[in-house]
């Protein structure tokens, strides 16, 4: 089935608040987590033309790379190193808008400059995080944060 995305508005909360439904839509009725994984981070990619924008899955002892839209990212990254690992070890969302500002940043792409990081939760566990970058600095605030939030809880792990 084709789908394709309509977000007409220009506000970044009023392009979240069409593209929410519209990822409500494309996930209903798809099981396999890897294609929900890449189409929510191709959405993304799409409407707000992030950078990069993905998933780093929990394996073990590490987070290692999933589905993700950008250039070539790090593959493994470490519980509690950078800012994917910080926010998988401290279960909560970071918000960095400046990368090289962030204590033990990790550059897997000297581009990147500012990102946040949404953890994916099942049973109080991280299973997973969204990361989104941006080429710019101070590009995430509350309003990303929320409504990321409010995306992950629509993925099935």
């Amino acid at each position: 089935m084709s789908h394709s995305l309509h977000v007409s508005q220009t506000s970044k909360e009023e392009k979240y608040t069409e593209l929410l439904p519209q990822i409500e839509s494309l996930l209903s009725g798809e099981t396999d987590l890897i294609a929900n994984l890449a189409n929510v981070a191709a959405a993304l990619k799409q409407v707000f033309g992030f950078f990069w924008a993905g998933f780093y899955l929990v394996k073990e002892d590490e987070l290692v790379l999933g589905p993700f839209q950008g250039t070539i990212a790090c593959t493994r990254i470490k519980f509690g190193r950078g800012v994917c690992g910080t926010a998988w070890k401290e279960a909560k969302t970071i918000v960095v808008e400046d990368v090289n500002q962030f204590p033990g940043h990790i550059a897997c792409d000297a581009a990147s400059q500012s990102e946040i990081v949404v953890p994916i939760m099942k049973d109080g566990a991280v299973v997973a995080v969204l990361d989104v970058d941006s080429d710019e600095l101070a590009q995430f605030d509350d309003t990303d944060a929320r409504y990321l939030e409010r995306i992950v809880k629509l993925l099935k792990f």
